[in-house]
C-alpha cells in the first residue's frame, strides 16, 4: 500500500495521467506446479465414480496459492516485456521507452499504470 500511496501522490503531484485496471478472472490464469486436488464438484459428479477426485492444473478463486501463482505470472511476463522490477517492492515494474517511462503496480488483481512523457 506504501508504493501505491506514493506512486498516486506523485502522480497528483506531477499532474501525470494515472489508471486502474481490474484483471478479469485473475486468479484463473496462473498455472499450478504443485499436485492439487478437490473433490467433484457439485453438478459434475460422476455417479459411477463417487471416490474420485479432480486433479487441479489451473489455480481457482480462494485457492492460498492462486495469488502467488498469479504474481509470478504477471511478473514474468512483464520482464519478458522489459520491465525492471523493484528488489524492495517486487509490485512495482520500471521501463524507459523514447516516449518516457512506464511504470505498473500490482495490487492484488488490479493493475496500476501510469505513463510519465519524457
Amino acid at each position: 500500500m506504501t508504493t501505491i500511496r506514493a506512486i498516486i501522490a506523485m502522480a497528483a503531484a506531477k499532474g501525470w495521467s494515472l489508471h486502474q485496471m481490474d484483471v478479469e478472472k485473475v486468479f484463473l490464469h496462473g498455472d499450478l506446479q504443485e499436485e492439487m486436488y478437490m473433490e467433484q464438484p457439485p453438478g459434475y459428479v460422476d455417479q459411477t465414480h463417487l471416490n474420485l477426485v479432480c486433479r487441479l492444473k489451473k489455480t481457482l478463486y480462494g485457492l492460498k496459492q492462486a495469488p502467488r501463482v498469479w504474481s509470478e505470472k504477471i511478473g514474468e511476463y512483464l520482464v519478458t516485456s522489459e520491465f525492471q522490477t523493484s528488489d524492495p517492492n517486487f509490485s512495482l515494474y520500471v521501463k524507459k521507452t523514447d516516449h518516457g517511462i512506464v511504470v505498473i503496480v500490482i495490487y492484488v488483481d488490479d493493475l496500476i499504470p501510469l505513463c510519465i512523457d519524457a
